[in-house]
């Protein structure tokens, strides 16, 4: 990071930019195995909030990994560096005033907990997709299960590369026991009971 740098302060503040759009910013970040619905829910949700008059943006794992993280694989140090950025991306996006939906299997612990610290304490809610793996493998909506066990990929969560689950997230979901339809009211009744929305 170079030295010679000075963070410009902008004439509109987030507490305006917050008010302006009657709703607290926030970084809601969805964290499972893949197949266990990070981005269905995250999408139904952005469309709820959305046709209830919100500012709000979802960042899918796989559209920043064809952009913004587009130089960086698997590996648990790029990983970390995937989330790192976008960690980094959302505390932007709040500053907006927008909340802001992240995608993202996030397997380690420490690196949610950075994505967390960027931002103020109430600013993260951290919602854990608790879907078993079996249930995950069993979708495997892009066959990624399959190329793992075929040993065709290397590093996949829940297979050759850990997935440590939240220890204290503010929601917990299991997509096998409830709809979509009923995660998402979940989640939208949490941001009105906590005066998100």
């Amino acid at each position: 990071m170079g030295t010679n740098l000075t963070w410009h302060a902008a004439a509109v503040s987030k507490q305006e930019r917050a008010d302006k759009k009657a709703q607290k910013p926030c970084v809601i970040w969805f964290t499972g195995l893949s197949g266990s619905g990070k981005s269905t829910l995250a999408n139904a949700l952005e469309r709820a909030l959305f046709e209830r008059g919100h500012h709000c943006y979802l960042l899918d794992g796989d559209n920043v990994r064809q952009g913004l993280n587009g130089d960086l694989g698997f590996t648990d140090q790029d990983r970390v560096e995937n989330i790192r950025r976008i960690g980094e991306a959302a505390k932007l996006f709040v500053d907006a005033g927008l909340i802001i939906m992240t995608a993202f299997i996030s397997p380690f612990r420490t690196e949610r907990r950075l994505a967390r610290d960027v931002v103020e304490a109430d600013e993260f809610i951290e919602v854990h997709l608790a879907t078993s793996l079996e249930v995950c493998e069993e979708r495997d909506p892009k066959g990624l299960y399959k190329k793992a066990r075929a040993g065709e990929i290397a590093n996949f969560t829940g297979i050759d590369s850990v997935y440590e689950s939240p220890e204290h997230p503010e929601i917990v979901v299991d997509t096998a026991v409830n709809d979509i339809g009923a995660c998402t009211e979940q989640l939208v009744n949490y941001l009105r009971k906590n005066k998100y929305i």
